[in-house]
């Protein structure tokens, strides 16, 4: 395959709320249920251990019993990176820094950062652009990379998020794009507005240090119902992309179990045909 698989800890979000699994579990499931060797952390199911030492060499004991690599950590609950107040945005630049250490600590390449903000769009990108060359330059330090997700609101507008990214213009700062996350804007009843996802991976691919392959459901033959797989891999593959895709199954009519072995089994199948 033209890229590798890693398995993205929000797949088992279920299984995790209900305390059925725990955080130290994650990678020999990944590994010994799915065959994945690296996996991407949430810091929601850790958060009170990024400055624990013990229980950092606990998971780094269980990812090489396992020969699992740690590849990033989802950061959420941080603070938003692109609020109108300066001394909000500092201290949410700030709490993001343990999840640097513990990053650079378990052998991760990145953390996934949001730029939620508010605002005019013009207003919040220059918010997040100063606030992301902060976190940028400080994470530069432990050779780490900054990743933001197409997470909702204005920054599922790949056009404003890829020209952040431009505006922030530094080595460390890139984009994780989530083939689903395209809302614009949300309601109780569903997405009311949504940006193309095709044309949305391509403007973030030139940008992109790792992707989230999200899938919710499949029909009969396996394939994603919500995503045209076979199109947005050769978008991916057409961008020189060769790292990771992260399985975030987050669907409801499978187990998350049948859900990420489905994922799987569809970034295979359409690695195979498309190469």
């Amino acid at each position: 395959m033209f890229f590798r698989i890693s398995l993205a800890e929000w797949s088992l979000n279920k299984a995790l709320f209900k305390k059925e699994i725990d955080n130290l579990d994650f990678p020999e499931i990944a590994k010994k249920q799915f065959g994945i060797n690296a996996i991407e952390y949430v810091n929601t199911f850790f958060k009170e251990h990024a400055n624990d030492t013990d229980y950092l060499n606990q998971l780094k004991a269980r990812c090489n019993d396992n020969g699992v690599t740690s590849h990033l950590i989802m950061c959420d609950g941080e603070g938003d990176m692109a609020d109108p107040n300066e001394k909000i945005r500092q201290q949410a630049i700030e709490n993001h820094y343990k999840w640097v250490e513990a990053a650079k600590y378990l052998g991760c390449s990145s953390i996934r950062v949001n730029a939620y903000g508010s605002g005019s769009p013009e207003e919040h990108k220059k918010a997040a652009v100063e606030s992301f060359c902060k976190l940028g330059e400080y994470a530069s330090g432990s050779d780490i990379n900054i990743v933001i997700e197409n997470h909702g609101g204005i920054t599922s507008n790949a056009a404003w998020l890829a020209d952040l990214i431009k505006q922030v213009n530094m080595p460390n700062v890139g984009t994780l794009p989530d083939l689903g996350n395209f809302c614009l804007k949300r309601t109780e009843s569903g997405c009311e507005s949504e940006y193309d996802r095709y044309k949305g991976v391509a403007e973030l691919m030139p940008y992109a240090k790792a992707v989230s392959a999200k899938a919710q459901n499949f029909d009969s033959d396996g394939n994603c119902v919500e995503t045209d797989y076979w199109r947005m891999l050769k978008i991916i593959k057409d961008a020189g992309f060769s790292g990771y895709l992260g399985i975030e199954y987050e669907g409801d009519n499978n187990t998350e179990y049948e859900g990420i072995r489905k994922t799987k089994a569809l970034l295979e199948k359409v690695a195979r045909d498309i190469n």
